[in-house]
Order: C-alpha cells, then sequence, then structure tokens
C-alpha cells in the first residue's frame, strides 16, 4: 500500500495543481488567449490537454519512481518545478502578460533540466519520464516568446 500511494500521491498532486491552475487561468483561455496573434507551429487547442494530462502523469511517477528508490533529495527539485509550473499559468494567463510569464518559463526550463540532470546521476527511469515535459516545455517557451513579440 505504501509503494502505491509513492505513486499515486505525486501523480494527484500533478493533477490538483494542473486543475488548480486552470481555475485561474479560465477566463484568460476562454477570453484573452484566442485573440492573441499566434506563430506558425502553434498545436492546435485540443493538443493542450492531451499534452498537460500526460505530462502530469509521467511527472507524477517520476517522484514516484524516486522515492520507490530512495532518491529523496529529488523532491526538492522535483517540488520546485511543480510550483513554477503553477507560476507560469498565473504570470502567462492570470496576469495576461507574456514578457513575465516567459521569464516564469525560463526559470521552469531551469527547474525542469536541473531536475532531469540530477535524476539521470541516481534514477534514470525518473529522467527519462520528464523527456514529454522537455519537448513541451521547448514548443511553450517558443510559443510563449512569439506570442510576446507577435502581440507587443
Amino acid at each position: 500500500m505504501k509503494r502505491l500511494f509513492r505513486y499515486l500521491g505525486p501523480v494527484l498532486l500533478c493533477f490538483a495543481v494542473g486543475f488548480s491552475a486552470s481555475l485561474f487561468q479560465a477566463r484568460a483561455i476562454a477570453e484573452w488567449y484566442p485573440a492573441l496573434v499566434k506563430p506558425p507551429l502553434t498545436p492546435p487547442a485540443v493538443a493542450f490537454p492531451i499534452a498537460w494530462s500526460i505530462i502530469y502523469l509521467c511527472m507524477g511517477i517520476a517522484l514516484g519512481v524516486a522515492l520507490d528508490r530512495q532518491r529523496r533529495e529529488l523532491i526538492l527539485p522535483w517540488a520546485v518545478q511543480l510550483a513554477l509550473n503553477f507560476l507560469w499559468s498565473i504570470l502567462f494567463f492570470t496576469l495576461r502578460c507574456p514578457p513575465a510569464g516567459l521569464v516564469g518559463l525560463l526559470l521552469l526550463d531551469a527547474a525542469v533540466i536541473l531536475f532531469t540532470c540530477r535524476a539521470a546521476r541516481s534514477c534514470r527511469p525518473a529522467a527519462w519520464l520528464f523527456a514529454p515535459y522537455l519537448a513541451w516545455l521547448a514548443v511553450a517557451t517558443y510559443l510563449n516568446l512569439a506570442i510576446w513579440l507577435l502581440n507587443a
């Protein structure tokens, strides 16, 4: 039972954070975001909830794997990236501020890279589970920067 909680707890936490962020950003996504000029290669709207669901699942499992392998040193960098993930939603969507969002996103990029590098040394499966997240953050960073530049 403890082992199940080591995996289920972090996964549920990720989805709770994602759901909480969605409550803060819902109005901006409905009213503000559609009116923005978007860059080429912007994914269709349906891709975003699918991508984030996969990412939150992998993110939670990554911490579960780390906990299962007694890699407690990964808890803090994991928690920091999760907090920055939430913060980006607030900066970009709730405040409707792409420049602040970009700063938050670059901090998130750094935190995810830090977690992945640390995990690669001590818990390789946890690092691999962050691969979809890293790929999506590359897309998100491109979109955030381009939206700022196109709508300034």
